[in-house]
């Protein structure tokens, strides 16, 4: 009797391990096949699923050509409708595939699967929103992995990492600018608004003069008419041209100084991060098993 008891209990206890194995295994194969492009059948999702964002793209923007709406508006919508609920299967698929759904569903990819869907359900409520849908076109971004491009993937891994590093350096210019068009904006409202007919009725128009001027935009629809104003509008402009160089340095200097790995299509199931390297087994984000 006591021989029996531990064949059954561990028999009784193989059955679930063996039902999790292949609920494990069937979210693994869905995995591979929606977030990965090392293998046959992932490549030739993310290739259909490119087709499809293009059809759909493109017949959004034909839609809004009017005499095309008119002959072909019909047929242009039921494209649109059933494109979006392939979608929808899609972005529910992603979610039973990972293993921290939240997770995928705050990511930036999770975000934008998310809004290519909702304009065109929007539109039911709202005429005219399935036009948002247009958003859907960044998810083309995944063609650098479907293709197995690892030139391209590394290159783009390696303008991610300058961003992040240069994230807090380009706040600070960007606080510095706003400062220096406010201080702008003000005394050219102090200067032009005395004139008769002037256009600078209020700090906030003079505000955006300051930043179209700095910019070196120019639009011209409005413009100092007294000789400080003209000074002062001249200052900006070199000020533009001389300030308009640092954004551009920092990131190119942390690009250069940029770390180049070789990197796989892999996506993290838990975090839903790509770029890990070829050895990689564990996620270097969250430290999740690959």
């Amino acid at each position: 009797m006591s021989t029996d008891n531990p064949t059954e209990i561990k028999s009784d206890r193989a059955e679930p391990e063996m039902g999790s194995g292949r609920a494990v295994g069937w979210r693994q194969k869905l995995h591979e096949v929606i977030f990965e492009a090392d293998t046959p059948s992932g490549k030739l999702f993310d290739v259909l699923l490119l087709i499809t964002i293009l059809v759909s793209v493109i017949a959004l923007m034909l839609e809004s050509v009017e005499s095309i709406e008119k002959q072909w508006g019909t047929w242009l919508r039921g494209i649109e409708w059933t494109i979006t609920i392939l979608f929808t299967i899609e972005y529910v698929f992603r979610i039973l595939s990972v293993r921290r759904p939240l997770r995928y569903c705050t990511s930036f990819f999770g975000i934008v699967d998310l809004l290519a869907i909702v304009p065109t359900y929007l539109s039911v409520i709202v005429p005219g929103s399935r036009a948002l849908g247009v958003v859907r076109v960044l998810r083309l971004v995944r063609v650098f992995r479907i293709f197995n491009l690892g030139r391209y993937e590394r290159e783009s891994q390696v303008l991610l990492k300058a961003l992040k590093a240069t994230q807090a350096k380009i706040i600070v210019f960007l606080l510095v600018i706003i400062t220096l068009v406010l201080v702008m904006g003000a005394l050219v409202y102090v200067i032009e608004s005395p004139q008769p007919g002037s256009k600078f009725t209020s700090i906030p128009r003079s505000v955006y003069w300051a930043i179209v001027t700095v910019t070196t935009v120019g639009y011209g629809d409005m413009s100092p008419q007294t000789v400080p104003g003209q000074f002062l509008a001249a200052v900006s402009m070199i000020l533009g041209y001389a300030i308009i160089i640092v954004p551009s340095g920092i990131f190119s200097a942390e690009i250069i100084m940029s770390r180049r790995t070789k990197v796989t299509t892999q996506a993290c199931p838990s975090c839903m991060l790509e770029g890990h390297e070829k050895d990689a087994k564990y996620c270097r984000s969250c430290g999740d098993q690959l």
